[in-house]
């Protein structure tokens, strides 16, 4: 079992999000252009219903690799909604409509309670207000052996890699400037937590950097 980051973006300035994250603007203002190397995959076409089209190069083994055995998700509050403090009622179900993409237990960070939300296709949200380490024990219990995945966004990746939780971290970097947004590596000494450059595969549009965290 590996706790990991897959797949995650982040523009060459280190942005994992634009600004002014929204309902309209969900990863930031211009960011789906650090997405710009996983929308034209086949595997993303896939996911979106569509199983004739979309490329089949690096970028979409590498979007392939990310879904492989995956037992458990944990997202950060945000990358399940716009929704901010308490709910106000269960009508916000997430941005991917009734059958999600995660496909297993997927664990929400939050502060507010909510009951646990089964959704089409094998995904069951659970709400947890215990903290990173409360989700990752609850992941594990639920990944049954297999990887458990750290979704995002920004924040609670950083918060686990502060932990040195995180053992592998494959981050696709688009060759797109932010400016300003949403830092993935604010705050931490990602050397010094013991995570070592361990792979690095040219993608078509996006350089994948494998890192690991080292004994």
């Amino acid at each position: 079992m590996k706790v990991r980051v897959a797949a995650f973006a982040v523009t060459l300035d280190g942005f994992s999000a634009g600004p002014d994250q929204s309902l309209q603007n969900p990863l930031g203002v211009n960011g789906p252009e650090m997405m710009a190397w996983f929308f034209p995959t086949r595997f993303f076409r896939r996911m979106q219903g569509d199983g004739t089209g979309g490329e089949t190069g690096v970028d979409n083994e590498m979007a392939e690799r990310s879904f492989v055995n995956l037992g458990a998700w944990i997202l950060g509050r945000n990358m399940f909604g716009p929704v901010r403090g308490p709910w106000p009622d269960e009508s916000w179900k997430g941005w991917w409509g009734e059958e999600p993409p995660y496909h297993v237990p997927t664990f929400v960070l939050t502060h507010h309670a909510r009951r646990p939300l089964e959704m089409k296709g094998g995904t069951t949200f659970h709400f947890v207000t215990g903290g990173i380490h409360e989700a990752l024990a609850r992941a594990k219990e639920a990944a049954a052996g297999k990887d458990v995945r750290i979704g995002g966004g920004a924040s609670t990746v950083r918060a686990y890699l502060k932990e040195r939780l995180i053992d592998e971290l494959h981050l696709a970097v688009s060759p797109v400037l932010f400016g300003r947004g949403e830092p993935l590596w604010q705050g931490l000494d990602a050397r010094a937590l013991g995570y070592e450059v361990a792979e690095t595969i040219k993608g078509e549009r996006a350089t994948h950097m494998i890192l690991k965290k080292m004994g």
